[in-house]
C-alpha cells in the first residue's frame, strides 16, 4: 500500500481498492472504494499515518460532490455505489436514495416503499448498517413521533438535514 497525504486529505491505494479520508462539516470521512464504486463513507477519528496514491477518477467525483453537496449546491449523487449488505438492506438502501433532498420520511414509509409494511424496525436497523454515509442518505429517515436516531448522532443529523433545508432545527424536531 502506497499514501500520499495531501493538505486535509490522505490517499491510500490497494490492489482495486482505495481509502480516502477527508475533513467535512461533520467530522473526517473516510471513503472506502472497491472496484472503482463506492463501499461506504463512514465518520472516522483521525487520519492514517501511513503517507499514499493521487485519487482516482472517481474518487477525485466523490470527493467534489461531498463539498458541492456541504456548499448547499448538490442535491443527487452520481458516484457508483458498491456496498455490501443482505438483500432487505440493499432494497431498503436504494428507496433511501429515492428520499428527495429536503424532506424525511418515516420508518413505516420506507418500509412501505420497498413492499414491507410493518417492517419498520427492520428499516431502521437497516439504516443504522448503512455503509455509505451521505451518499445513502439515512438521515432522511425520522421516526413516526419525531427525529429519531443516527448512527452518527443526532448533532449530525440535525447537521445534514439543515444542510438541505436552510433551517437551523429542521422539521421542528427535538434534537
Amino acid at each position: 500500500m502506497i499514501c500520499i497525504p495531501d493538505g486535509d486529505r490522505l490517499y491510500a491505494m490497494k490492489n482495486d481498492s482505495e481509502i480516502i479520508r477527508t475533513a467535512s462539516p461533520l467530522g473526517t470521512l473516510q471513503l472506502e472504494f472497491r472496484s472503482g464504486a463506492l463501499a461506504a463513507c463512514r465518520l472516522v477519528t483521525g487520519f492514517p499515518e501511513t503517507p499514499g496514491y493521487p485519487p482516482s477518477a472517481e474518487t477525485a467525483k466523490a470527493l467534489r460532490e461531498l463539498e458541492e453537496y456541504f456548499a448547499g449546491t448538490r442535491r443527487n449523487f452520481s458516484v457508483r455505489l458498491n456496498a455490501e449488505g443482505t438483500p432487505f438492506q440493499l432494497a431498503v438502501w436504494a428507496a433511501l436514495r429515492r428520499i428527495p433532498y429536503g424532506e424525511v420520511r418515516t420508518y413505516g414509509e420506507v418500509a412501505a416503499m420497498i413492499g414491507r409494511a410493518g417492517a419498520s424496525r427492520a428499516v431502521g436497523g437497516a439504516c443504522h448498517a448503512n455503509p455509505c454515509l451521505i451518499f445513502t442518505p439515512c438521515h432522511r429517515v425520522v421516526a413516526a413521533h419525531g427525529a429519531g436516531g443516527f448512527g452518527a448522532g443526532m448533532a449530525a443529523k440535525r447537521l445534514l438535514l439543515g444542510i438541505e433545508t436552510g433551517e437551523s432545527s429542521p422539521f421542528g424536531f427535538e434534537w
